[in-house]
């Protein structure tokens, strides 16, 4: 089986874009590929963080994580900062990546552009991600379109390391995954629903009450035509309802539109699909919520299972770059 390594940062809440672009992905991948999946709390740190706001939304996303199907029998789920080796094949990977390469990552142009305060991490950390994911021997990294320079980079780096130091790195490939519902802001249907704070009104949380959902999706932008139809250019708004609709009932969005010709009825449709869908992945995460122990019992289960195979990669990296050995 291919091994895949994905992540996943504990900042802002878990949405309903999360959900059907790539989390429902996830669960289905652990039946097809020996999975990796890391909540990146390292990566968290590139701005300044409230210690028991992060450390309680680190708890919180691996309760939500396994809430949604992540299964750790069928899987590796573990806490980044648990794995003393991310952070040391981090400084393999800084001194192997050009400064050209790391300045010209588009991420990190447009958070430079936005923040007050510019850490050296947040300049770096394409690096600690490449560490992340050659850590595991990966084959594989599921990305969205914004990701894929950062998985060129990490492929970059592994064919240069090897190139100087003899095979060490596994090279990862950039895959993007079949097509999840791209869930678009209510409130701005040309943006991605966000885990920002941004736009309270256009996102749903995944842990939202079912009136707090009604009232967002009632009050989702539409149009002024009143033509319910699946047509993302001409009607944004509408069609990011059928594409929700259609991903929480099983059924593409042009079909989800059928028998549909008020936009009230759509609004409503949708808003009964998402509670329904939302119910039992709520109960799940409030029984983890009830038990925390559990939590940091199957975190250590998964950082054990992460430990010995990133163990062996980094000290064959080690090993290979000349570090001495004791």
């Amino acid at each position: 089986m291919s091994r895949v390594f994905s992540g996943i940062k504990p900042s802002g809440s878990v949405h309903l874009g999360n959900l059907l672009g790539a989390l429902r992905n996830w669960v289905a991948l652990q039946d097809e590929a020996d999975t990796v999946y890391c909540v990146v709390d390292l990566h968290a740190l590139t701005v300044p963080q409230d210690p028991e706001e992060l450390r309680a939304s680190t708890l919180s996303l691996a309760q939500m994580l396994i809430a949604v199907g992540l299964d750790p029998e069928r899987c590796t789920l573990f806490v980044q900062s648990h794995i003393h080796e991310h952070s040391e094949g981090a400084w393999l990977m800084e001194c192997t990546a050009a400064f050209g390469e790391l300045r010209r990552m588009t991420q990190f142009k447009d958070k430079v552009e936005q923040a007050d305060f510019i850490s050296g991490g947040l300049f770096t950390y394409p690096a600690l991600q490449a560490a992340d994911i050659l850590l595991y021997d990966t084959d594989q990294v599921p990305v969205g379109e914004d990701q894929r320079q950062h998985i060129e980079l990490t492929r970059d780096i592994a064919e240069r390391f090897n190139a100087r130091y003899g095979e060490t790195f596994v090279v990862p490939e950039a895959v993007v995954p079949p097509a999840g519902a791209r869930v678009m802001d209510l409130q701005a249907p040309e943006n991605k629903m966000s885990k920002s704070e941004d736009s309270p009104r256009g996102s749903i949380s995944l842990l939202d009450e079912p009136a707090a959902i009604e009232k967002k999706l009632k009050r989702a932008v539409t149009d002024s035509d009143g033509e319910v139809r699946w047509d993302p250019a001409a009607k944004p708004g509408v069609s990011n309802l059928l594409s929700i609709l259609g991903a929480a009932t099983g059924r593409k969005p042009d079909e989800a539109a059928a028998g549909i010709e008020r936009y009230g009825d759509l609004k409503a449709a949708t808003a009964e699909a998402v509670v329904e869908l939302l119910r039992p992945i709520q109960a799940r995460y409030h029984e983890l919520a009830a038990d925390p122990a559990e939590t940091a019992r199957l975190l250590a289960v998964g950082a054990d299972k992460a430990s010995e195979v990133a163990s062996a990669t980094l000290d064959r990296a080690r090993r290979n770059i000349g570090l001495l050995g004791r």
